[in-house]
């Protein structure tokens, strides 16, 4: 293959799942991320938890959502970001995740829902490496829009290692 059409494929997973398609892009402070739109059950303005003793920092507690209890976590606060104020922006996206033997609901707080972008697979750069002590894995790529650069989060590969790794500490287990 030349150079030309190296730098010109498609972008894929390693299962080799073609990254390009729908994206729901959101603010965390100046930084654009989006997730797949096919992962996203809803949106829903910024609610009152309930606090959930023992639960990590990031997981702000749960909320009832039409008779649902759902866990939220506060993406600022799992990316280790500066906490910011809430304000009238701040939502909360409700996603279906993949456990494996079943699904599960999370909210992710985030502070400002930007829209839905159809993203092609040439506009997809992988991750770079950024050394062995930061996880990357649950980044699909960087996506060029314009100067922007989003980062496209693999939500399913996020929480579920955040999911496995509260049960294992749960049980006073190490998650290595």
């Amino acid at each position: 293959m030349s150079e030309t059409a190296t730098r010109t494929a498609v972008l894929e997973t390693p299962g080799g799942k073609d990254l390009s398609g729908k994206y729901l892009t959101f603010k965390l402070g100046k930084e654009e991320f989006g997730i797949e739109i096919l992962k996203v059950r809803e949106i829903i303005g910024s609610m009152t938890t309930t606090f959930v003793p023992g639960a990590p920092e990031h997981i702000t507690g749960v909320i009832n959502l039409r008779g649902k209890i759902i866990p939220v976590m506060d993406l600022r606060q799992r990316f280790k970001m500066t906490p910011e104020a809430n304000n009238n922006r701040n939502c909360i996206i409700v996603v279906e995740i993949d456990l494996g033997d079943k699904t599960a609901d999370m909210g992710l707080l985030v502070d400002m829902v930007s829209e839905v972008m159809n993203i092609g697979g040439n506009e997809i750069e992988p991750a770079p490496e950024l050394g062995m002590s930061i996880d990357t894995s649950y980044i699909l790529g960087l996506a060029k829009s314009g100067p922007d650069v989003k980062i496209l989060i693999d939500i399913s590969r996020m929480l579920n290692q955040w999911h496995y790794l509260a049960l294992a500490q749960a049980d006073g287990r190490s998650a290595e």
